[in-house]
């Protein structure tokens, strides 16, 4: 069995997220205080609590997200020997690969043990600060099209200062588009035209993953140039090119050309799949990543670990003996 973890991105964030991890887990509660000591404020109680609106702002819901994935992953650390950020464990469970969807490639770094879960935490909320800053631009869901008229209609409907891109490959016919506003309309009413089964306007501040957010991926460079980043220790594979990701240079490109490039997740799965991974686990709030892996890859084992339970439940299902019970 060949596995890849996979992590998710912004919009998998919900009031509540990680509370039982808190609770019940040793390993996950030193992430949630280390995220709070690292961040300056209460981001475990953000979560925990809400305001709904507070943990969906930007800057907050990617450095919450990250935190209830690393502290998911700790949690495994300690019930199976899946370990996280280069601890020293028994590696009864390991990843092949891994990969997250946007905002999720962080968390994968962590995982991989390019990034410490500190410096992951300050970038992330850098990014999350810069892709709230912008405010050019709207996104929109492209639903039932085939990926290339999609972007033959992107193509017609784009000009040099009022651009229009496809931002998310997600899966068939689940695509996003991304840029000015007067471009994605167009592109919205052109897709219906030519058989787009809907086309809806996201609630986003920004045309995020397009090329209006070059001041942002500027101002991610800059905080990428300070950062600690180290080879990873398990390929990641990257949001912008589908290769797999080993080298500090190569992952500092990845995160600064990814705020303005598109996620390609569907060539991510193949490309894992192609690879040989064979079982999918999605480590995170949620489980939209398990529902795209499903349609790319039906004949994978798909798992998804979202809380306690389901963490102690993956272990159980694939065979492994708690660390407890030794």
């Amino acid at each position: 069995m060949s596995i890849a973890f996979v992590f998710p991105g912004q919009g998998a964030q919900s009031v509540g997220m990680g509370r039982d991890l808190y609770e019940m887990s040793v390993a996950a509660r030193a992430i949630f205080e280390l995220a709070d000591a690292t961040l300056g404020f209460a981001l475990t109680r953000l979560c925990f609590e809400g305001p709904e609106e507070a943990l969906t702002a930007t800057e907050n819901a990617q450095p919450a997200l990250l935190t209830v994935s690393a502290a998911l992953l700790a949690s495994m650390g300690e019930l199976w020997g899946a370990g996280v950020n280069g601890r020293e464990c028994q590696e009864t469970i390991t990843a092949s690969y891994v990969a997250g969807h946007s905002l999720g490639e962080y968390s994968a770094l962590v995982a991989a043990g390019a990034i410490d879960i500190p410096t992951a935490l300050r970038l992330v909320r850098r990014r999350g600060e810069l892709m709230s800053e912008a405010h050019d631009g709207v996104m929109a869901a492209i639903i039932g099209i085939d990926e290339a008229e999609l972007e033959r209609i992107c193509r017609e409907t784009s000009a040099e200062d009022a651009p229009v891109v496809i931002a998310n490959y997600n899966s068939p016919g689940q695509l996003v588009i991304s840029g000015a506003g007067t471009a994605v309309e167009r592109a919205c009413a052109l897709a219906k035209e030519r058989g787009a089964k809907r086309a809806l306007p996201l609630k986003v501040s920004a045309a995020f993953h397009s090329p209006l957010m070059r001041d942002a991926a500027a101002g991610l460079a800059a905080a990428l140039a300070r950062a600690a980043i180290v080879d990873a220790r398990t390929p990641v594979i990257s949001n912008v090119t589908t290769e797999p990701l080993i080298q500090a240079d190569a992952i500092r490109r990845e995160l600064i050309a990814q705020v303005t490039s598109p996620v390609r997740w569907i060539a991510s799965v193949q490309r894992m799949s192609a690879e040989g991974v064979d079982s999918f686990v999605e480590i995170g709030p949620g489980s939209v990543l398990t529902g795209l892996i499903k349609r790319l890859a039906p004949d994978a084992r798909l798992v998804n670990v979202s809380d306690l339970a389901s963490a102690r439940a993956f272990g159980e299902h694939s065979g492994v003996r708690s660390r407890n019970s030794e």
